[in-house]
C-alpha cells in the first residue's frame, strides 16, 4: 500500500496476541491503526513494538461488551479520520475447563459479551460509517477460531460463541452488500500466543488422553490477515483455516 492510497483500520483486542501481531503487521503495509481492548498498558506495549511507524499506530480505550464504550470508540474514529476501511473484529475471552454442567451463569455470560455481542456492537458501529464515507464500503472480518467447526473438550461457551460468529459472518456478508462492505472471517488454529502457551505442555483430547499439540508462528495468522485486508471490495475471502500443520483438527469431529 503506498503512502498516498493510505487506509484507516481497527484492530480490537490489540494488545496483545494475535490483535498485536495483526495490528504489527498492518503497520508495516502502511495502514494507520486504531489499537482497542480494554487495558491501556497493554494497548501502549503494541505501540512499542511499533515505534518506527512514523505514529500511525493510536490508542483509543475501550470495551466491547459497553454499547456506550463502542459507540463513543467509533465516533471517535469518525471524528479524527472521516472514515474506517478495516474492522478486525478481534477481542475474545474463554472460560475455565470447566465441566458443562459446572459452569455458572456469569461464566457463560462473560463469554458470549465479548465473543458474541461485542462482534455484533462493533459491526454495527463500522456499518453505519461504511456505508456513508466516500468512496463508500469497506471490510470487516472476524476472529472466528477453529472451534466454529470442532469443539474442545470442556468449552461449550466458547465453542458456542464461535459457532455463532460463523452465523453473524454471513449474515454481515449478506447485509452488506448492498453498501459494498465485504466480510470474512479467520478460523485459527494453534497460534502460538500466551493463551496457547499450554498447548506444549499437553492438554485434554477429545478421548480423554492429555497431549501436546504443534503450534505455528503467529504471524502467519497476521499475513493471513493481510491477505483478506488488502483484497479489492469487489474480491472476498467469506472463510480462511489457518492452521499448524499437524495439530488434531482432521478427524477430530
Amino acid at each position: 500500500m503506498n503512502e498516498g492510497n493510505r487506509k484507516i483500520a481497527m484492530v480490537t483486542g490489540a494488545g496483545t496476541g494475535i490483535g498485536r501481531a495483526v495490528s504489527l503487521k498492518l503497520l508495516k503495509d502502511g495502514w494507520t491503526v486504531i489499537l482497542t481492548g480494554r487495558r491501556p498498558e497493554s494497548l501502549v506495549g503494541t505501540v512499542d513494538l511499533a515505534a518506527d511507524l512514523e505514529g500511525r499506530a493510536i490508542v483509543i480505550a475501550a470495551d466491547v461488551t459497553d454499547p456506550e464504550s463502542v459507540k463513543s470508540l467509533f465516533g471517535e474514529v469518525a471524528l479524527k479520520f472521516g472514515r474506517l476501511d478495516l474492522l478486525f473484529n478481534n477481542a475474545g475471552a474463554s472460560s475455565p475447563p470447566l465441566l458443562l454442567e459446572d459452569l455458572s451463569f456469569e461464566q457463560w455470560k462473560a463469554v458470549v459479551d465479548v465473543n458474541l455481542t461485542g462482534v455484533f456492537l462493533c459491526t454495527q458501529e463500522a456499518f453505519k460509517i461504511m456505508k456513508t464515507q466516500t468512496p463508500r464500503g469497506g471490510r470487516i472480518i472476524n476472529n472466528g477460531s477453529i472451534s466454529a467447526t470442532a469443539p474442545r473438550p470442556n468449552s461449550a461457551p466458547y465453542t458456542a460463541t464461535k459457532h455463532a460468529i460463523t452465523g453473524l459472518t454471513k449474515a454481515t456478508s449478506l447485509d452488506g452488500r448492498k453498501y459494498d462492505i465485504a466480510c470474512g472471517q479467520i478460523d485459527i488454529g494453534n497460534a502460538a500466543t500466551d493463551m496457547t502457551s499450554k498447548m506444549a505442555e499437553g492438554i485434554v483430547q477429545a478421548d480423554g488422553r492429555i497431549a501436546s499439540e504443534p503450534r505455528m508462528d503467529v504471524d502467519h495468522v497476521a499475513s493471513s490477515v493481510l491477505h483478506m485486508a488488502n483484497l479489492p471490495l469487489d474480491a472476498n475471502v467469506l472463510f480462511m483455516t489457518v492452521m499448524a500443520t499437524k495439530m488434531p483438527l482432521v478427524g477430530r469431529g
